[in-house]
């Protein structure tokens, strides 16, 4: 008793595990305190760690997650070309091309469908916007993006003639696409769909789509060197790419003034500078989507090879479950939004871009990149060194050619492991623009966005079963 006594009559210093309100209420008490973040494994579900323990286990997810992360890791994207989506993808006229896993135009959000209303007027199949939507109710068939090797920011609607810039990983002979960034403003990518944004998608086509094939075929660009130049200069890639866009433009300068007539050149100049920052996205996307498509399709891996969302949904894929889609509603991005806009003007999560965390860069590398901390209203420059470090918790390894400067040159981290995920209960996480719910409202906001749990849990299961036949 005497011991109890003395206990209760000295000066508390308590660790406190599990449920946080415990250490908020000792803080509000001003007792020293510190709190050490707990979760049980698998989120405490006796089916889970059974396949976590089964997976973990077996050597034939060992070796294949092995060749799956080698091939993710080793993979050399280098822009090679640009062409028309028919001629690059096989792309019909009544075929649209989408951000995310699978949905249909009645179930899109309104910014991809004005998105599809911009992408027919472009095409010359409709005259009015009603046209559009009967059209796009009545006879267009619509396919994700990730069917066709293409990736597409925030709506990602691709259509028969918009030119696509081509990336070939040369280490696996795959190829990867991409449109070209619009720039800022009233733009197809953010469900614009009025006459200047269909003049701005017929300039890309007749004016810098034929000037920037020019450019390539005077020197191909090797996008990884300039994505890991970029990382060291304060880039995160997804939605700081100051850095990248600008090395970029230096690299392919000289190219481009032997390629474009004084009658373009300073009209296509002001395009690449005034604005517009963001011009290498695209670019890095489509070099992550060749990556990670040459680790696809290796049976038995736990590897995410996509992660991408519609506005409506997410979804994954996993390497050793092929093409098949795992699909959860996509979440309500958290960050901070501009000046007359708060979260009731939101739409959810959408866009292909995730498919930068998939290859290690974004929020994955948000540790080198403190300048975007304020920006997504992620915290501090602690905060975004934090996220970085988490993630290593999910991932199969580091990347040999990534490195975050702010971490000691530490790869970044790579290859998003569905069981990792599972047994630690820790989400990956996406740097992402926040989109108006409007068609045509534009960027609202920027933020962090988590993937969510449930697809990560049908995938391990659906995996687990096969394995089980």
């Amino acid at each position: 008793m005497s011991s109890v006594n003395s206990l209760f009559g000295s000066r508390l210093n308590v660790l406190n595990v599990g449920l946080e309100q415990f250490y908020t209420t000792l803080q509000q008490q001003n007792v020293e305190s510190a709190h050490v973040e707990w979760k049980p494994r698998a989120q405490g579900d006796p089916e889970l760690i059974k396949i976590v323990d089964a997976l973990t286990g077996d050597p034939r997810v060992a070796e294949a997650n092995k060749r799956a992360f080698a091939k993710l890791d080793s993979a050399s994207p280098v822009w090679v070309d640009v062409k028309s989506a028919h001629e690059a993808v096989n792309l019909d006229r009544y075929t649209l091309l989408h951000a995310g896993p699978p949905i249909e135009f009645k179930d899109m959000c309104v910014p991809m469908q004005g998105a599809v209303v911009a992408a027919l007027k472009y095409e010359g199949l409709a005259e009015t916007d009603d046209q559009a939507i009967e059209l796009a109710k009545s006879r267009i068939h619509f396919e994700p993006c990730h069917h066709y090797g293409c990736v597409g920011p925030m709506t990602g609607v691709i259509s028969y003639s918009m030119p696509l810039l081509c990336v070939k990983n040369t280490e696996n002979g795959n190829m990867a696409y991409s449109t070209f960034n619009e720039g800022a403003g009233d733009v197809a990518r953010f469900g614009a769909f009025g006459e200047n944004t269909v003049r701005r998608l017929k300039w890309i086509e007749n004016i810098l789509a034929p000037v920037m094939k020019k450019v390539v075929e005077i020197e191909p660009v090797n996008l990884k060197v300039l994505i890991s130049q970029a990382l060291n200069m304060g880039d995160e890639l997804h939605m700081r790419n100051n850095s990248s866009t600008s090395i970029f433009l230096k690299t392919i300068m000289t190219a481009l003034t032997k390629s474009a007539d004084m009658t373009v050149l300073p009209e296509i100049a002001r395009f690449l500078t005034t604005n517009n920052d963001q011009f290498f996205l695209n670019f890095a996307m489509a070099a992550m989507k060749a990556s990670a498509d040459a680790a696809n399709n290796i049976p038995y891996s736990t590897l995410v090879t996509a992660m991408a969302r519609n506005g409506v949904n997410i979804g994954i894929r996993v390497s050793g479950l092929g093409d098949q889609w795992f699909i959860a509603p996509a979440a309500q991005v958290v960050g901070l939004y501009f000046p007359g806009y708060t979260e009731e003007d939101a739409n959810p999560d959408i866009g292909d871009s995730a498919i930068m965390e998939t290859g290690g860069v974004g929020g994955f590398a948000m540790a080198a990149a403190p300048a975007i901390v304020k920006f997504l209203g992620a915290g501090t420059v602690a905060d975004a060194l934090n996220y970085t470090k988490e993630m290593y918790d999910i991932c199969l390894g580091e990347s040999a050619m990534f490195a975050v400067p702010n971490l000691d040159f530490r790869g970044s981290p790579l290859g998003i492991d569905i069981v990792k995920v599972i047994e630690t209960g820790s989400l990956p996480v996406i740097n992402t623009a926040i989109a108006s719910k409007k068609a045509g409202g534009g960027m609202v906001g920027a933020g962090v966005a988590r993937a969510p749990m449930p697809m990560f849990k049908e995938a391990i299961k659906t995996l687990y079963k096969l394995m089980e036949e």
